[in-house]
């Protein structure tokens, strides 16, 4: 059946729990650290089109990214207690229409990225192979979360792309800082279905840890801060960026005193909490460059 056939109300509701419409949680994590590398590598200058740009591309790739999710994962994620009410795994929609509606999402992309110079179209490449690679890893290795923190990062290659069309070491060291910070708290969300993910057989950091879990996200948090750090040195960031990465830094305690317990609920807040610290950097990065 085609995306186009029987365009119910249920259907389309549906649709929009498939693209986690819902959940903003997950575009978000994405559009913060985009927004510190169009900010960063247009020093404060952020035109308005490469503005709407990338905003429209994250939520496009994220969409895309949780359809081909729920596709990979539409045989187990019925017997995992948080994910069993996804459309795919409900039969609210088959398979087919979710690549179809997949296909649909990168064609919009597609649209988006062709009004960037062709550096960046050449590097959203990458972002299209790891939003596919990433789901399927899970099966694989206990590092999934790695696949996911590159995929979370490419929007800020992309920028840097966009603007300069080059990849400093700052754009380096940034996706790098980013990816350290997806792989916390990725970790953090594998925590809650841990157990679950045990009995039938997904592999994730949360596992390989083990009891080891708090202290390995406390180092991923650490190295993010460290790199974040060298980035505002090689900017010469003023004043409201080194509190924002002080800020930041009060947030991640926060978030290893909620995960302490290894509790599913504090586990699932201490991740969608991760929203602040994108938020406060970005700011940081905003004010720093609007006082300079």
């Amino acid at each position: 059946m085609s995306l186009g056939s029987s365009l119910s109300k249920d259907k389309l509701k549906a649709y929009y729990y498939l693209m986690r419409f819902d959940k903003p949680i997950g575009t978000l994590l994405l559009l913060w650290p985009t927004y510190w590398a169009l900010w960063l590598a247009s020093e404060g200058t952020v035109s308005l089109k490469l503005w709407v740009i990338f905003t429209l591309g994250t939520i496009v790739m994220r969409a895309a990214g949780c359809v081909i999710n729920d596709f990979a994962d539409r045989k187990v994620d019925g017997h995992v207690k948080r994910t069993k009410n996804r459309p795919l795994a409900a039969g609210l929609l088959s398979s087919q229409e979710a690549l179809a509606l997949f296909s649909i999402l990168l064609c919009i992309a597609l649209i988006l990225v062709l009004q960037l110079n062709l550096y960046a179209q050449i590097l959203s490449l990458g972002a299209v192979f790891l939003t596919i690679l990433y789901p399927f890893m899970k099966r694989y290795t206990h590092f999934p979360q790695i696949i996911l923190g590159a995929a979370f990062s490419w929007g800020m290659m992309m920028a840097f792309g966009a603007v300069n069309s080059a990849l400093p070491i700052s754009a380096w060291l940034l996706f790098f800082a980013n990816l350290s910070w997806t792989v916390a708290f990725d970790t953090q969300y594998a925590m809650v279905d841990r157990d679950d993910d045990i009995k039938i057989g997904v592999k994730s950091t949360a596992i390989f840890f083990g009891r080891f879990d708090v202290f390995a996200i406390f180092i991923f948090q650490f190295l993010s801060m460290a790199l974040l750090l060298s980035v505002g040195l090689i900017y010469s960031l003023s004043w409201p960026y080194w509190v924002a990465l002080l800020l930041a830094s009060v947030l991640f305690c926060y978030h290893l005193y909620l995960i302490k317990s290894r509790e599913r609920d504090a586990c699932f807040r201490a991740f969608r909490h991760n929203n602040w610290v994108g938020a406060v950097i970005f700011m940081g990065i905003f004010l720093s460059q609007l006082i300079m």
